[in-house]
Order: C-alpha cells, then structure tokens, then sequence
C-alpha cells in the first residue's frame, strides 16, 4: 500500500515539474514569458492629479512582480503593457434630505494596450475602470486619497492581471 502511495506522488511530482506551461499559485499562466515590461501610464484625462501616474504604474509593476516569477525590464519585454490613465473624476452618488451631495464618487479609468511575443493572439486594448465611495464633507487629500487610490487600483491591477496572464 505505501509502495502504490509513493508510486503515485512520485508520478504526480513528475507530471508537474515536466509541464511546459508555467503556472503561478495565484492563477496566471506566463508560458514561456521570462521578462515584463510595463511602461509609465500618464495621466490623459480631464483632471489631473499629480501621484495618480506613477502610483499606478508602480501598483501594476509590483501586481505581476508579487504574482509572477517574470523579471521586470525597460524595454523588449516578452510581455508588455503600456496606457493612459483616462478618467479621473469626482461626482455626486447621494444626496441629504437638503439636496445636497452626502457622498462622492472617485472614478478612475486605464486604457491598457498588451503585446505577448509569444502568444501574439492574446495581445489586446481594453479599458479598465473602478471607483471608490467617501463622504462629501471630506476633502479629497492626502490619507483619504491614498486609501482611495489604493482600493481602486488594486482592483483594477487585479483586473489587468486576470485579463493578460490568467484568462478571465
């Protein structure tokens, strides 16, 4: 019985290590890919805020760092990403009983050109948008900005992740 127990992990571990395709524990699927290039996305839209370029740019290089062995580089990436932020903007989502705004919207927009050398067929340009919720009295800076554009491009790198690498 432990013979046949051994017979099969062994098998299983070989099986595993011998796919060609590479897979990482979070989903993704780099195939032959070794080097990433994910080039600085400046800030196209109406609005303007200065940190929003390169916090996402940073956000979207230590997304695929942390969830795949890809080595980061500036140019001739076997994958590549490359964009603009598009949208920022701040609405109104609800009102007080005086008609006054009671809570804002932030919504951030990128527009995400991706090139596979290997996998030319995966290659696409999509947009990519997410928004976070704060209450209206509240100014838009500083920790409150932060914590806002944290929550949204960690969705919206999730997004891109999920788009490019694992297939959803």
């Amino acid at each position: 019985m432990k013979k046949n127990i051994l017979i099969v992990l062994t098998f299983t571990l070989f099986t595993m290590l011998s796919c060609s395709v590479k897979y990482s524990f979070t989903g993704g699927s780099t195939g032959d890919a070794k080097t990433i290039q994910i080039d600085f996305f400046p800030n196209n839209a109406t609005l303007v805020e200065p940190i929003v370029s390169q916090k996402f740019t940073r956000e979207l290089q230590d997304r695929f760092l942390r969830q795949t062995s890809l080595d980061l580089v500036t140019n001739d990436g076997d994958l590549r990403f490359e964009g603009e932020i598009t949208e920022y903007r701040i609405i109104p989502i609800s009102a007080t009983a005086d008609q006054t705004a009671a809570q804002n919207r932030l919504t951030v927009g990128v527009r995400v050109r991706f090139f596979n050398k290997q996998v030319p067929d995966d290659d696409f340009e999509k947009t990519f948008t997410f928004f976070s919720d704060f209450d209206a009295n509240a100014q838009l800076t500083g920790s409150l900005l932060e914590d806002a554009l944290t929550e949204i491009f960690e969705r919206i790198t999730q997004d891109i992740y999920n788009a490019s690498v694992a297939k959803w």
